[in-house]
């Protein structure tokens, strides 16, 4: 998962962090509410943890704008305020889960889990398509044709990415913001690099591709005009795969 911890104070920002990164997430961090909006704005995160006490904006008033403009991204807020109606005030500005500090670490990361869980099956399309080519989000699965597509974990960030806005030019940029963290230094095209390896993957010895170049700006995954339409789901499974 991708993460967006926005906690004012060091030592809690860290201990999350730390121990979320440990456990295999992407983690982005933002030690107050303006930032922290406008990192969430972005649309790259799987699930956002909240302090309610912030700097320059506070979490609550956060999360009502956030979801005056994103209604599905859930959220968790970690507080130090936690009495009823102080959880019930967060409920109704927005977040979807409401947990008090002290917390222990296990019970965060399993809030966070069942917070994605719960998100899947909201959304109802965790299966993402764009002609052939299918990824199924839940089970970190991609197949074009039925064939399945072995992606690394940062590939299928990429791919899920870019399949999300099939049809748009994603940047280099968005790219890199999407499957490394914030203050990740990239060296050389490493963009270019992992896209030329997705690209081998999901495009070569398949009838037509599907992940473009848009020069000068960045990339793009679509259908070419003509393509034949992609087989129904059903039917175009493998019957030895059943």
């Amino acid at each position: 998962m991708r993460l967006l911890v926005v906690e004012d104070d060091d030592r809690t920002g860290s201990y999350l962090a730390r121990g979320l990164t440990e456990s295999g997430h992407i983690v982005d961090r933002a030690a107050d509410g303006e930032l922290g909006l406008a990192l969430a704005s972005e649309g790259i995160y799987d699930v956002l943890i909240v302090d309610r006490r912030l700097p320059v904006m506070d979490g609550l008033t956060l999360i009502r704008r956030l979801r005056e403009r994103d209604k599905v991204t859930p959220i968790l807020v970690l507080s130090a305020i936690g009495g009823t109606a102080d959880r019930i005030e967060g409920m109704r500005a927005g977040c979807d889960d409401y947990l008090a500090k002290p917390y222990a670490f296990a019970e965060v990361l399993a809030r966070l889990e069942a917070l994605v869980r719960r998100a899947d099956r909201a959304l109802g399309s965790a299966v993402l398509r764009v002609g052939d080519l299918e990824v199924d989000i839940p089970g970190r699965r991609a197949s074009r044709t039925g064939k399945d597509i072995h992606l690394q974990h940062r590939e299928l960030l990429l791919l899920a990415f870019l399949m999300r806005h099939a049809g748009q030019v994603v940047t280099r940029s968005m790219l890199l913001e999407t499957a490394w963290n914030y203050d990740f230094e990239p060296r050389g095209n490493i963009i270019d690099m992992h896209v030329h390896r997705l690209r081998q993957k999901v495009d070569e010895g398949f009838a037509y591709p599907l992940i473009h170049t848009v020069l000068g700006a960045g990339y793009m995954i679509r259908e070419p005009v003509g393509a034949p339409p992609a087989p129904d789901p059903v039917t175009a499974d493998d019957p030895e795969r059943a």
